[in-house]
């Protein structure tokens, strides 16, 4: 499967935003992922509600396909969750703010990522995880992105039922992804 992104670039966009205002760090992002990737970043999507895992926060859909996926996803209030276990790679590169996570694994343990580390959740891996008032990542996932479906929207359908957010997601996601297939992306 041939992949558009790659994570240490991912990482060093997002070093460029660090220490900016909310809409510049965005926007710095965007048009460098614009320049690095052309024709597969789209920014002019509006924030949207994401529920997952029990955390809540808003997300920018940036790239949807059906092997990868790009977003900035935070929150101003903080949240608290259970990752969940996907069979795909989540890369999350920490703009501002902090993200405290623990594996199954090592469950005494806190990791601490801050502004401009690059934290990985693997394929089949698990974590508890908390962000902090006034965190922002950029986040992207690698591999068959269907399969993180149920938990990407279970929480919206089965304990919010907010079916205007579920059809918004599902609607940009997948104009998104009927693009990268046009283009011959998968």
């Amino acid at each position: 499967m041939a992949y558009v992104f790659h994570p240490e670039q991912l990482h060093g966009i997002a070093r460029k935003a660090l220490g900016q205002p909310h809409e510049e760090m965005c926007r710095t992002v965007i048009d460098e992922l614009t320049r690095l990737y052309p024709g597969h970043v789209h920014g002019g999507i509006d924030w949207i509600f994401n529920l997952a895992g029990g955390a809540t926060g808003v997300m920018k859909i940036l790239h949807a396909s059906l092997s990868e996926y790009l977003i900035i996803f935070g929150t101003p209030v903080g949240t608290e969750a259970f990752s969940g276990r996907y069979r795909i790679d989540i890369h999350d590169f920490v703009l501002v703010g902090e993200m405290w996570t623990y594996l199954e694994e090592t469950c005494t343990a806190r990791v601490t990522s801050r502004p401009g580390d690059h934290a990985v959740l693997r394929a089949g891996q698990v974590k508890g995880f908390r962000l902090r008032e006034d965190t922002w990542m950029l986040e992207y996932g690698r591999g068959p992105i269907v399969t993180s479906l149920p938990v990407a929207l279970g929480d919206s359908i089965f304990s919010a039922m907010d079916w205007s957010t579920i059809v918004r997601t599902l609607a940009i996601y997948g104009r998104l992804t009927v693009k990268e297939l046009l283009q011959g992306k998968i």
